[in-house]
């Protein structure tokens, strides 16, 4: 019985000792966003990022592309609508299990499977044609919107028309991601 009891405590003490998900937030012109990262299903999505919130690349960054029922993508526009540079793409991580479901988050990429870079989207609906599956390479789920989800559907909801050539669902007002960080493990809604 001693032998149970003692695993059965080193068990919760190992539960208890994991970290706690990462979590990031981007501040908005429309309010604050708080993602909740999954390391463990999409590690190098999360890694990817978060090496972008703390080089500051997502400050003044846009929400560039918004589609009601469907997703808000930011992260490669700046204000002035020119692409921010970027690192090299990575691998994608769609065969992770996570699904397109609304709230979650997901890199963004070309036709190209493994193009993604540091634009991301938040999906606002089930968006099951976006998961991974035979002969659809998917697009990679690394998180999920736990706070300020009211804020999500505020962006999605914002009047948008066509941009520069060959941009479509541009919201006429720009959305701003004033800033992006990184919060202290537990501490969901820092300011």
């Amino acid at each position: 019985m001693r032998i149970w009891i003692t695993l059965f405590l080193a068990l919760m003490l190992c539960g208890a000792a994991r970290a706690a998900d990462p979590r990031v937030m981007l501040r908005t012109s429309l309010g604050d966003i708080t993602i909740e990262l999954y390391a463990d299903k999409a590690p190098k999505s999360v890694e990817n990022f978060m090496q972008y919130v703390r080089d500051g690349h997502y400050k003044g960054t846009l929400f560039h592309r918004v589609i009601a029922g469907f997703m808000i993508q930011g992260g490669g526009f700046n204000a002035q609508f020119a692409e921010t540079p970027t690192r090299a793409p990575i691998i994608n991580e769609a065969s992770n299990g996570l699904s397109n479901d609304a709230g979650t988050v997901a890199m963004a990429r070309t036709s190209d499977p493994n193009s993604a870079t540091a634009q991301f989207y938040i999906n606002v609906a089930d968006n099951a044609g976006l998961n991974y599956g035979p002969g659809n390479p998917g697009y990679a789920v690394f998180g999920k919107v736990v706070a300020g989800m009211d804020v999500v559907k505020k962006i999605e909801v914002v009047p948008t028309g066509p941009g520069r050539p060959p941009f479509q669902d541009v919201p006429r007002t720009p959305v701003v991601i004033r800033d992006a960080v990184i919060l202290p493990t537990g501490n969901p809604t820092a300011k």
